[in-house]
């Protein structure tokens, strides 16, 4: 059998759902003695997956014109940029604005004029495309995120309070434009904290500005607990999320969160509101999904009222929800499947 070439691009690093899938897709391919490369000048190429959008509009082109087949992989698009309430002055400056626009247009452009095929991370993401900028005439398909279920897993190391409940959020950044799904976290671990015996605590992972923590530690006071993990790395989450009761997912309109998808298969139930792929993704009792409440797009107050309920059902079951969180992930988010999908739209089998 010839060898299989298969470009990813961007490359990219750091932290984010974004470097994660790459990892894991390459990693995967790679140990099928499929070629991974980020070289778009590759004459050699078979197929070419771009993660989102690039830079590289010329050098894809010219893949486009050899003859490569070209994959795009699209979430959700930049809209944060574009809430403006009346009593309030806009979100973002023109150069983030400007950027983002151009960011949206360049996924649009490889979408329209360069795939073959288009990959949707979720049913959420493909009606969210379709409605702006219309169906393509081209095949796609929805394929979830997919982690590996043996180092996700509810078996291992974990330092769980026994005596409590922990709520955690994982984010990879706070800021933004994103410090309002970090306001919600306090505001239900505050609601729960009202209504539990049991001491409450709210863990933070991610990035959080220092005058961010230092304004929600005053909101406390004594009644619960506020504790920041900042970024951790990729191996540490498996035991991070084993060691929580509960993953509040603060993510608005997301198209397909990893870090729901690695709370699930370590058997962390999730709550979150019924935004984005929210309602796709966390079914049954793999935890609860609660009504917005307003216009999620306009970013209304969201119904912190629901979250609380909803969590305290949650901790008055855990063995239930836990269970139905791992079946969950097993049942829809394993990385293998992923994998086995993405190597029929690159190969057009």
């Amino acid at each position: 059998m010839a060898e299989v070439r298969i470009c990813l691009t961007p490359r990219v690093s750091g932290v984010g759902g974004m470097v994660s899938f790459r990892n894991r897709l390459s990693a995967r391919l790679a140990a099928m003695n499929i070629k991974v490369t980020d070289n778009l000048s590759d004459p050699d190429l078979d197929a070419v997956l771009v993660i989102g959008g690039t830079r590289h509009l010329i050098e894809l082109w010219r893949a486009h014109r050899r003859g490569v087949r070209i994959v795009q992989r699209l979430n959700g698009m930049n809209w944060l940029h574009r809430v403006k309430k009346a009593d309030q002055k806009p979100k973002t400056n023109l150069r983030h604005f400007l950027r983002a626009e151009y960011g949206n247009r360049n996924l649009a452009t490889i979408r329209s004029r360069l795939a073959q095929h288009i990959v949707y991370q979720s049913d959420f993401s493909r009606c969210w495309w379709e409605r702006v900028y219309g169906p393509t005439r081209i095949p796609s398909t929805v394929i979830y995120n997919g982690i590996d279920l043996q180092e996700y897993s509810p078996l291992g190391l974990h330092q769980r309070p026994e005596h409590g409940f922990r709520i955690l959020l994982v984010e990879g950044s706070l800021m933004g434009g994103y410090e309002m799904g970090l306001a919600a976290a306090v505001k239900l671990a505050d609601g729960v904290a009202a209504r539990m015996s049991q001491p409450v605590e709210l863990q933070v992972v991610g990035r959080v500005a220092d005058n961010i923590r230092q304004s929600w530690e005053q909101f406390t006071g004594n009644r619960w607990l506020l504790t920041w993990a900042g970024l951790q790395p990729t191996e540490r989450i498996p035991e991070v999320d084993r060691s929580a009761h509960l993953l509040y997912s603060s993510d608005i309109n997301a198209a397909c969160p990893n870090s729901v998808i690695e709370a699930l298969a370590c058997g962390l139930p999730v709550l979150a509101l019924d935004t984005g792929a929210l309602p796709e993704m966390v079914t049954g009792d793999a935890g609860r999904v609660v009504p917005y409440g307003g216009d999620s797009w306009r970013l209304d107050s969201p119904n912190i009222q629901g979250l609380i309920e909803a969590a305290c059902e949650i901790a008055a079951d855990q063995q239930r929800f836990r269970t139905g969180a791992r079946l969950r992930a097993e049942s829809a988010f394993n990385l293998d499947h992923m994998v086995e999908k993405y190597l029929q739209a690159l190969l057009g089998s």
